[in-house]
């Protein structure tokens, strides 16, 4: 078959790789100059950052990719465990370190900082989280999402419901297993990990601190934007032919069916499927002219959707000053973190107070002195634009970015005196580099039971298209992107097997 993919996110060189593996001719059309989407390790003066994720979980995905596509990703690059996998500090003063693939040194920790009946608690928790991922795996993660009808026909229905308790919220949920706040608040953060607000998000997405701890917590050395720069190397050596600033303005449909696409210089190309890695709106509302029956149904989902969060973000050039580093990963908790929920998904502002997450890799391959060190500042955020908060003032973003470090420092954690670079990324700006809209960072959020089902299906309604990447089914990250990936290059596969032959 003759596929074109639009845009070289890790979803779309993903499934191209994949498909011209197995023979088929792909061509793939980026309108940036360059490849990855969100994932990016960039390089400012003598310090490199990840801009976009800054944690591996569930390798297993990429692995499984590499192996099905070429050598071992283990040949590739140098994947390091991230241990303590979280640093969580709380306003009260108390700290929690969460260990990398073993719970029993959690309990532990969870028992020494806060008692027994606590580390009891958390126990208890995962154990629940560990059936929810069991039930919802294959038939939720790693298959097509369906009609929510397709699964009455489970012979195991009522106990999976009972299992994933789709009637309850994130917040309900750890509100009915942890009494202890600083559990309650580490659970919350969960629903974040979609952009989604923990008192409307579903309470399966307790199944991400299962997968965090079971398959564990990954960083590559030089940075995580390795990964993609090491899938495009894949694309390259199996075939597919990638052209970098090459917007393409339309989806070409003929009686519903997709026929190919019309760049932006106004040449056509046609093709015998479509796999369109962009977000779900820019897809159906801008891609797509005209097949107002048809698409009827996912542009009424895609209007009844929520925005995710965004992210306002510091890169931070940092020279070292001989005390303690930073944990990998560390998380400074608010006093109130409703408010954080609140001032984002009901007064669409800036958070006053936000939780504030730390990257500092300590990895010497991305800094040019050994005296450096790089720290990715990440606090979640309201959308740009309409319907959300004008990001758009740099005056704003310089204050806010102030406020930010005051909150640091205040924690107790020197910055500004060791401070050799600083540089602010708003959602206004990540809207303009990877066209998403509104900085949003997952597309659509999952608030509400029925958001898994609101999510742009890999089939589109319009024959021979489909939908890749963190705004489609089953959702953003870099995991649940790579297999969006192989599930879009399995569905091309048996539609072609389905296809009549050809004398």
């Amino acid at each position: 078959m003759k596929i074109v993919v639009i845009g070289a996110g890790m979803g779309g060189m993903t499934a191209a790789a994949r498909l011209a593996r197995t023979g088929h001719s792909v061509t793939l059309y980026e309108a940036s100059d360059t490849f990855g989407g969100k994932l990016r390790t960039e390089w400012i003066g003598k310090f490199a950052f990840d801009t976009g994720p800054s944690l591996l979980t569930l390798p297993a995905v990429y692995k499984d990719f590499f192996i099905r596509t070429g050598k071992p990703l283990g040949l590739l690059c140098e994947i390091k465990a991230v241990d303590p996998s979280f640093d969580y500090r709380f306003a009260d003063g108390t700290k929690l370190s969460f260990t990398n693939l073993s719970r029993h040194h959690t309990l532990n920790a969870i028992t020494s900082a806060y008692g027994e009946d606590v580390s009891r608690q958390w126990d208890q928790m995962m154990k629940r989280a560990t059936k929810m991922w069991d039930v919802s795996r294959e038939p939720f993660i790693e298959s097509e999402l369906g009609s929510p009808f397709t699964l009455l026909r489970r012979s195991t229905l009522l106990r999976d419901i009972f299992t994933i308790a789709p009637w309850k919220s994130l917040r309900k949920f750890a509100n009915e297993q942890l009494q202890d706040q600083h559990l309650r608040y580490i659970l919350d953060r969960y629903a974040t990990y979609s952009g989604s607000d923990p008192r409307k998000a579903p309470a399966v997405l307790a199944t991400i601190a299962y997968v965090e701890e079971a398959f564990g917590a990954w960083h590559i050395k030089g940075g995580l934007g390795t990964l993609a720069t090491l899938v495009y190397q894949r694309c390259i050596d199996v075939s597919v032919d990638i052209h970098f600033n090459s917007k393409v303005e339309e989806i070409t449909v003929e009686r519903g069916v997709a026929t190919g696409v019309r760049l932006a210089d106004g040449s056509q190309v046609r093709a015998d499927a479509v796999i369109a890695n962009a977000d779900a709106t820019l897809i159906y509302n801008d891609l797509i002219k005209g097949e107002k029956r048809k698409l009827r149904k996912v542009r009424k989902n895609l209007e009844h959707t929520e925005a995710s969060i965004a992210g306002f973000s510091l890169l931070l050039g940092l020279r070292k000053d001989g005390s303690p580093a930073l944990s990998h990963h560390t998380v400074l908790f608010p006093e109130n973190y409703d408010d954080e929920f609140d001032a984002i998904f009901t007064r669409k502002l800036p958070v006053d107070k936000p939780t504030i997450y730390i990257c500092a890799p300590n990895d010497e391959q991305m800094v040019k002195d050994s005296n450096f060190e790089s720290w990715s500042v990440l606090v979640n955020a309201p959308h740009h634009g309409p319907g959300g908060f004008d990001w758009s003032n740099e005056n704003f973003a310089r204050s806010y970015a102030n406020r930010i470090i005051d909150q640091i420092e205040e924690r107790g954690i020197s910055v500004r005196d060791r401070l050799e670079s600083l540089t602010i990324r708003t959602p206004a700006d990540l809207e303009r580099t990877v066209l998403a809209p509104g900085g949003s960072i997952y597309g659509t959020s999952s608030n509400g039971a029925r958001a898994a089902f609101m999510r742009a299906r890999n089939r589109s309604p319009i024959k021979n298209l489909y939908c890749v990447g963190g705004s489609a089914h089953p959702g953003g990250g870099l995991p649940l992107v790579g297999m969006s990936g192989e599930i879009v290059a399995n569905a091309v596969g048996s539609a072609q097997s389905a296809r009549p032959k050809q004398n």
